[in-house]
């Protein structure tokens, strides 16, 4: 029976080829061992392998994500039972778990043969890369100052609040390391263990900013509550784990409160990077898939979209400082509220129309759209549309609780009018910024040929003037008599005068052509192209300075009252703390998004 089941089996290729050339009394007959082999091509196994690694790796992180999720909300409603130091004691693990993979990445897999064959140029741009050394810094300093903190509060601090902070320091510095050397590698070999170590440090970074984003919300909520109780207990009551009146504790409570958004970025941005890791392993990149000239930022052909955003800059940081002075106080002024949102409302809407008039100029250009696969790319347009709803959601919030109490009032419809505002301005700016990012980059060889005939007109202009100077002083070093001394003294007082008239001369030679250069650059673009470059750099700089004013302390959609009463205080601070964050994000994402499109006009 079972030899009849055999006889109906159909041999494999190689069998049928090996039997043509194997003896006659030879009756050995090879099967396919598996139904993917039989069916499926080299490339289509290679891909089920791919899809099948990715759905592991991603099952392993998302247990993992659930299970810190969930220690983290039982921390947060249940704090008896489960205490910051068991979650510390979770994420500590994690984190010792992802460094001993870092480091076997970086001495093991990294350094085999072929492990490394190609190299995504679209991940890890340089202003990434620059952003995580910067908030890294900022992480590893804050860390440091925790646990100066808690060093002088030792008496009523227990030990794990000093070990996380320093696991929390090799951590940061070890992965800043790793991303900044092998955030464009597509690794070759050991596709499961790399996927899997990836995902682990993507599922602890998010942990990490969960926690982040939790303490921080505690923070703001010891705050705004001993605000209200300030005058009530007018200091009767002491706490005998207060910061002592010393200088160092103070520096270490303020700079501690200070670097605090810093890290919940820097947990972010790492996510984002090791996502692109992620997607790249185990990808082959073809050579028309690499770009031959990459485009540089240069600061030419842009005039108006500086000014106009170095004054925004400008203005908003004095609307800052005025606001955190008049904040600081037992209770607000009304008036600085209004001052906060007057800017916005001032500014939004420049913004918006800047961003329309750049959707407008990409639709008018016959630039065509970038359609190769790019997993950076794709995460971008992922980010910068997930990033907007968290503020968009606060807007919402805020317009229905103005809407349903009081409009009419001058500070309602302020941030009535912001909130709408706000709304608009994500979504135009979205817009443009995709728009842009799947737009194909200028050729600059136009330009360039320009550039050189114009380098080349200057160059034979400064030639006249070196062949006027070298006969007069042949000349004059001819003329010289047979009388020495009197004669030879000025002849080199003539010479050095010469040579500083020469230098001089080159000098204002080379301001003129850089000038001519600048210009003629400036003037050799196109309108649409400056259009573009001057839309993207105001709207960058209006984006740092609306990322710097949330990221270091203006919260007034908390701090005003309006929602807080309306939603009451537990409701609209766990809104707050899920669209804050995000908001800040957004703005420093969106800030590279822009400086690609303008790079790319």
């Amino acid at each position: 029976m079972s030899g009849d089941k055999a006889s109906r089996q159909k041999p494999c290729h190689h069998c049928k080829r090996r039997s043509t050339s194997a003896p006659a009394g030879t009756s050995t007959i090879h099967y396919e061992k598996s139904w993917l082999y039989r069916h499926c091509s080299l490339q289509q196994r290679d891909r089920q392998a791919q899809k099948a690694g990715q759905l592991f790796s991603g099952l392993l992180a998302m247990n993992v994500v659930f299970l810190g999720s969930a220690f983290i909300s039982s921390m947060i409603f249940n704090h008896v039972a489960i205490t910051l130091a068991d979650v510390w004691i979770l994420l500590s693990i994690l984190k010792v778990v992802c460094l001993c993979w870092i480091i076997y990445y970086l001495l093991g897999t990294s350094r085999q043969p072929h492990a490394v064959l190609y190299r995504d140029s679209h991940a890890g741009p340089v202003w990434i890369r620059g952003s995580l050394l910067l908030f890294g810094s900022f992480s590893v300093l804050l860390n440091v100052f925790q646990i100066g903190y808690s060093i002088i509060q030792i008496h009523c601090k227990s030990k794990v609040e000093i070990v996380f902070p320093s696991i929390e320091i090799l951590f940061v510095s070890t992965q800043a390391f790793f991303l900044w050397h092998h955030s464009k590698d597509c690794i070759q070999v050991q596709h499961n263990l790399t996927r899997c170590g990836l995902m682990l440090t993507i599922a602890t970074n998010f942990l990490l900013w969960l926690l982040a984003v939790t303490n921080d919300s505690i923070h703001m909520e010891i705050e705004s509550q001993l605000r209200e109780v300030e005058q009530r207990l007018a200091g009767n009551e002491t706490n005998s784990c207060a910061c002592p009146n010393t200088t160092t504790c103070k520096v270490f409570q303020k700079g501690y409160i200070l670097l605090y958004p810093f890290n919940t970025e820097y947990c972010l941005i790492c996510c984002s990077v090791l996502y692109v890791m992620w997607k790249n392993v185990g990808r082959r990149i073809s050579h028309h898939h690499a770009p031959h000239t990459k485009p540089k930022f240069k600061l030419q052909g842009v005039v108006f979209g500086p000014l106009l955003g170095a004054a925004a800059v400008i203005i908003g940081i004095c609307v800052f400082m005025m606001y955190q002075i008049q904040a600081t106080g037992s209770a607000p002024n009304r008036q600085v509220f209004v001052m906060y949102y007057s800017y916005y409302i001032v500014l939004l809407p420049l913004m918006s129309v800047g961003a329309v008039a750049g959707t407008i100029i990409h639709a008018l250009e016959k630039r065509e759209l970038d359609t190769l696969k790019n997993p950076t790319r794709s995460l971008d347009v992922i980010l910068l549309m997930g990033a907007a709803l968290g503020q968009i959601a606060m807007s919402y919030f805020s317009i229905v609780a103005i809407v349903a109490t009081n409009p009419k009032d001058l500070l309602n419809s302020l941030i009535l009018s912001y909130s709408v505002l706000l709304i608009f301005q994500y979504i135009t700016q979205n817009i443009f910024i995709i728009d842009g990012l799947q737009r194909e980059p200028f050729v600059a060889a136009i330009e360039t040929r320009h550039a050189g005939h114009s380098g080349q007109h200057s160059v034979a202009s400064e030639l006249p003037g070196e062949e006027t100077t070298t006969p007069r002083s042949t000349q004059e070093h001819a003329q010289a008599s047979p009388n020495k001394e009197e004669e030879v003294s000025e002849e080199q007082n003539h010479e050095a005068h010469d040579q500083r008239r020469v230098s001089v001369l080159e000098l204002g030679q080379e301001f003129r052509r850089v000038s001519l250069s600048y210009i003629h650059s400036y003037s050799h673009l196109s309108w649409k192209r400056k259009a573009l470059k001057e839309i993207s750099f105001f709207l960058v700089l209006c984006n740092i300075i609306l990322w710097i004013m949330p990221t270091f302390g203006a919260h007034p959609v908390f701090e005003n009252g309006l929602e807080k009463s309306f939603y009451g205080y537990s409701t609209w601070f766990a809104i707050v703390n899920f669209g804050l964050p995000l908001g800040v994000f957004y703005r420093m994402h969106s800030v590279g998004g822009l400086l690609e499109v303008y790079i790319s006009a």
